[in-house]
């Protein structure tokens, strides 16, 4: 029997569940999604969930049960199965908005201590990429933390390292690697009983592999990748949550193609602190870091202290952020015409009853 503290259950979860343990309903933690279908590890076992009427009609989707989540249940032991009633607040949430959809938000992980920002030293390695990845993080609430995996297939390492470090101000940044064992023992130190980790990157870098590693047995399946030319993709095809032998919990999500930004404001600013705080050097408070005189920024694309590739990819980013908001904002507006719409047919209605009478 798994005991709820193992899952990272608190002494505050205990009093946000206070008002269903009135109804009966149990406690459970999200470990695994099956299109509609969760899978929630409560004391008396998993069990087979799908979500309650109401509450998948009135949640936003962002809102919805993830991995990750503590949920209340009504529980069905004999089935091995329930229906989840409520979900409980969220400590942290990685998100990103939902792929070709107009505005929504995707919750990737939920309760999360640690977010390792996993990218392989081979042809995956991207800076650009990985400030996206730190943006989301950074927002998320959990800590972030750069793996750089399978070093047993890098000739310059250090330097990787050194570029890594560059653009990722305060964060941990550790190279390692699953077959050599490589960097393994400071990957375990993030882990301890209770502690969530979530590992996020593209396909093929070895996050699977690495959970195996740490779970010491084959616990999630793998395709290999050819690396003379990174093709083929992990078999990975949901988020997984992950329970190991010696404590602490990982979670594993398939290999994101596209990573939208979800209202990442703060976030930015804390993977682009330096251009942030180079902007505040700037002559003028309403400078554009175009051609006005004393600007920082320029000034410092002009020495070479700022590259200009991140330059343009802190401006890519806020971009769109700003069409985001923009998005965002329009459709607060529509919705808030659909409540006065709908509250002045109501009302007209309830007058037209009134003068019947």
């Amino acid at each position: 029997m798994i005991a709820l503290p193992d899952l990272g259950w608190t002494a505050g979860h205990t009093n946000d569940f206070e008002p269903y343990a009135a109804d009966g309903l149990v406690p459970g933690r999200v470990s695994e999604q099956h299109r509609g279908v969760s899978i929630v590890v409560t004391e008396a076992g998993e069990l087979r969930t799908d979500v309650a009427g109401r509450l998948s009609h009135d949640a936003a989707a962002g809102d919805l049960p993830a991995v990750g989540d503590w949920v209340a249940v009504a529980a069905r032991p004999a089935e091995g199965a329930g229906t989840i009633q409520a979900v409980l607040p969220r400590r942290t949430k990685f998100s990103r908005k939902v792929a070709l959809a107009a505005s929504e938000e995707q919750v990737i992980a939920a309760n999360i201590d640690t977010v390792f920002l996993v990218t392989s030293l081979n042809d995956d390695f991207n800076l650009r990429r990985l400030e996206r990845y730190l943006t989301l993080a950074w927002e998320s609430g959990a800590q972030p933390v750069i793996i750089l995996t399978k070093t047993d297939l890098c000739d310059d390492v250090a330097t990787r390292v050194l570029e890594v470090e560059a653009i990722a101000f305060g964060v941990p940044v550790h190279a390692i690697s699953s077959i050599t064992g490589d960097g393994l023992e400071l990957v375990r130190s993030y882990l301890a009983p209770g502690l969530t980790v979530a590992l996020l990157g593209s396909s093929g870098v070895g996050k699977s592999t690495l959970v195996n590693t740490l779970a010491g047995r084959e616990v999630l399946a793998v395709q290999e990748i050819r690396e003379s030319d990174g093709e083929g993709r992990h078999t990975t095809t949901h988020r997984q949550l992950v329970l190991l032998p010696e404590g602490g919990l990982v979670l594993d999500t398939p290999g994101m193609r596209e990573l939208q930004l979800w209202e990442s404001t703060d976030g930015l600013g804390e993977t682009f602190a330096d251009i942030e705080e180079l902007g505040l050097r700037c002559r003028f408070n309403d400078c554009a870091h175009g051609t006005e005189p004393g600007c920082a920024i320029q000034a410092a694309l002009e020495a070479g202290t700022l590259a200009a590739d991140r330059w343009e990819s802190y401006l890519k980013l806020q971009r769109e952020l700003a069409h985001l908001e923009r998005r965002l904002d329009k459709r607060a507006q529509s919705e808030a015409r659909k409540q006065w719409a709908k509250a002045g047919a109501e009302g007209r209605a309830n007058m037209r009853l009134k003068g019947r009478r």
